[in-house]
C-alpha cells in the first residue's frame, strides 16, 4: 500500500495548495477496489506535519488494518460513498468557501455557464436537510446515506460533487487525484455562480451548451484535447 499511501498524501497536501482547506478542514481517500482496502487521512493531524506513514489504511467496514492514528472522522462517509457509487476511486472533502457557501444556504449550483458544463453535466445538487434522529446516531455514516439518496437519479460520474446541506462539499472520481481537480472546479464555479446570482442572473444556459460543452469533453464523439 506504499505507492497508494504516498498518492493520498499528496492528494490532502494539494487540498492546502490550492487553498481548499485550512487547519485540518478536510480529508482525501482513495480505494483499492480488488483488495477491498481505503487508504484515508488521519484525524486531526496537521497537514504541515503529515507523512505518507501516516495514512491510515481501513477495510470497506472500517476496521484499521494499517496505521497508528485514527482515521478522519468522515471515514464512515466514504465508506457509504464507495459502497454506493462502485466507479469512483477517490472521495475529497473540504470546507472550501464559496461551495460551503451554497451548502450552508441548501442550495444547489445551477450550471449558469459553460465552465459549470465542461465538468458538471447539470445541477450540483445540494441534499436535504439532515433530520434530528439521522444527526443524533450514526452521522457520519448517515451524512453518506443522505447523499447516496440525493443521487438516485443522478449519474455520479456526470455530477462528481454533491453539497450537503448545512455542512459543505464532497466530491469523488476515479481516484484521490482526480478528486481533488473536481473539488478544485467545483470551488471556481461556486464562486463565478455566486457573483453571477450577485449581478442579478438567475438563469441557467440552456440544454444545447449544457450538451455541447460537456458532450465534447465527456461523450462517446468526445473531441476535447489531444489524442
Amino acid at each position: 500500500m506504499k505507492d497508494l499511501k504516498e498518492k493520498v498524501l499528496k492528494a490532502n497536501l494539494d487540498l492546502v495548495k490550492y487553498g481548499l482547506v485550512k487547519f485540518t478542514w478536510g480529508n482525501a481517500s482513495e480505494i483499492n477496489r480488488k483488495e477491498g482496502l481505503i487508504v484515508i487521512k488521519p484525524s486531526g493531524v496537521s497537514y504541515d506535519a503529515m507523512t505518507a506513514e501516516d495514512m491510515v489504511v481501513v477495510d470497506l467496514k472500517g476496521n484499521i488494518i494499517e496505521g497508528k492514528y485514527k482515521p478522519s472522522s468522515d471515514l464512515p462517509t466514504h465508506l457509504e460513498l464507495y459502497k454506493a457509487f462502485d466507479n469512483i476511486g477517490g472521495i475529497v472533502h473540504t470546507h472550501s468557501t464559496y461551495a460551503t457557501s451554497f451548502a450552508q444556504a441548501c442550495r444547489g449550483i445551477v450550471p449558469f455557464g459553460t465552465t459549470h458544463a465542461d465538468y458538471f453535466y447539470g445541477e450540483i445538487p445540494v441534499t436535504k436537510p439532515m433530520t434530528d434522529n439521522e444527526i443524533a446516531g450514526k452521522y457520519e455514516e448517515n451524512t453518506g446515506k443522505v447523499i447516496a439518496r440525493r443521487f438516485a437519479n443522478i449519474n455520479p460520474v456526470e455530477v462528481p460533487s454533491v453539497l450537503v446541506c448545512n455542512h459543505g462539499p464532497f466530491s469523488w472520481g476515479a481516484d484521490s487525484h482526480q478528486a481533488v481537480f473536481h473539488a478544485v472546479v467545483l470551488e471556481e464555479i461556486a464562486k463565478m455562480a455566486l457573483n453571477t446570482i450577485a449581478l442579478g442572473n438567475k438563469t441557467p444556459i440552456n440544454q444545447a451548451i449544457l450538451d455541447k460543452h460537456y458532450l465534447r469533453k465527456h461523450g462517446a464523439n468526445a473531441y476535447y484535447g489531444q489524442f
